[in-house]
């Protein structure tokens, strides 16, 4: 929305620009048909092709080089078409920039950005439209008010994309977090049944059997014949008792991978890989916990601080050990200090043996590698 409101606001000012070129196209001299008809169609069509280009960047995984040099072509543009045409419709390209200096520069370098982009058009009306200083730099305040304005809706509009996008990552933690307590009570409740079914029926279940093979040796005649089928009825039971058991206590395990899958599902402005060695389940609920929790953070982590837009995380069993290695195309750092996300992660995994390590450089991205063992250390 963003993108075409400001396009067919550039597209108006087409209009104007069309305009005030057919006007020197027929009334001014041949000498400045040139400057007055072709150049200030090329510089209002680069503004166009940079605000398009601005707006297909908004977001993570973006760097600061491209942005930078897309809003100094758009600054440079408007005031070419203002001094070209020797009009202010160059001031108005401006308020349509204004909207995504916040999405590029955000802070107060954005605000200094918008000051200053107006000032060469304080030379630009006193040439261009023989303003006095006075009148050019009121003029040049007037559009500054304009653009303040449209910055401010550009920045709130950020504010509200970021809270929704935080929303749907929580969101999707949430729902993660619900999928793996879901299969961590169904395997609690399976457990307990089964040892319930174990302690007291099996038991008074072998306690039956054996007196009734007592009462097989005291009875004689049809009697005796009812009380052994009754005996092999009891055995009977027991087995399939013990097999009840067995079966419940082998489908025991948690589905770390579906809770994975419902927890990338809902991430924001990020695009995640995930490769996963199927089956995978595990029977300990901390470490399937753990685990889950070195995914949030690792996403997290991606989207705030490793400005990125792609994210490649693989798990996968490697003999007694559970390898996570989760990779980001971010802007990488020479030197990093661990924060509370990282600290907290390390300090999980100490809890169950794990190790964590990090690599990352400049421009290519960070890399964390995460093993934890599947049994819990002698």
């Amino acid at each position: 929305m963003l993108r075409y409101a400001g396009l067919f606001t550039w597209a108006m000012v087409g209009i104007g620009l069309a305009m005030n070129i057919l006007f020197v196209a027929e009334f001014g001299p041949p000498r400045l048909r040139l400057a007055a008809v072709v150049l200030p169609v090329l510089v209002y069509l680069a503004f166009g092709l940079a605000f398009w280009a601005a707006t297909r960047v908004l977001g993570p995984g973006r760097g600061y080089l491209l942005p930078l040099l897309l809003m100094l072509v758009m600054a440079g543009s408007a005031i070419g078409v203002s001094a070209l045409t020797g009009t202010g419709l160059g001031a108005i390209l401006m308020m349509v920039m204004a909207a995504v200096v916040p999405w590029l520069l955000p802070g107060w370098p954005g605000v200094a950005w918008m000051v200053l982009q107006h000032l060469p058009l304080v030379y630009v009306f006193m040439r261009g439209m023989e303003f006095s200083l006075l009148e050019a730099l009121m003029q040049s305040l007037l559009y500054v008010g304009v653009s303040g304005f449209v910055y401010v809706a550009g920045l709130v509009a950020k504010q509200q994309a970021e809270a929704r996008e935080e929303q749907r990552r929580l969101n999707a933690e949430l729902r993660a977090t619900r999928s793996l307590l879901a299969d961590s009570a169904r395997v609690g409740e399976r457990l307990r049944i089964s040892r319930e079914l174990h302690d007291l029926l099996g038991h008074h279940l072998t306690a039956l059997s054996l007196n009734l093979e007592v009462a097989g040796h005291l009875t004689e005649g049809r009697a005796q014949e009812h009380v052994r089928q009754a005996h092999t009825l009891a055995r009977l039971l027991l087995t399939d008792v013990r097999e009840a058991v067995s079966a419940m206590r082998g489908d025991d395990r948690i589905d770390l991978a579906a809770a994975l899958r419902t927890l990338v599902e809902g991430v924001p402005a990020l695009q995640v890989e995930l490769d996963i060695a199927s089956p995978l389940a595990l029977d300990d609920p901390e470490r399937a916990h753990v685990l889950l929790r070195c995914a949030q953070e690792v996403l997290t982590n991606a989207i705030r601080h490793a400005n990125a837009g792609r994210l490649w995380l693989r798990l996968a069993r490697e003999g007694d050990t559970l390898r996570l290695v989760a990779r980001d195309d971010g802007v990488g750092s020479e030197s990093f200090t661990p924060g509370n996300g990282l600290s907290g992660m390390r300090e999980r995994l100490r809890a169950v043996g794990g190790q964590l390590s990090v690599s990352t450089a400049p421009g290519q991205g960070f890399t964390i590698d995460i093993h934890i063992p599947l049994e819990a250390p002698a």
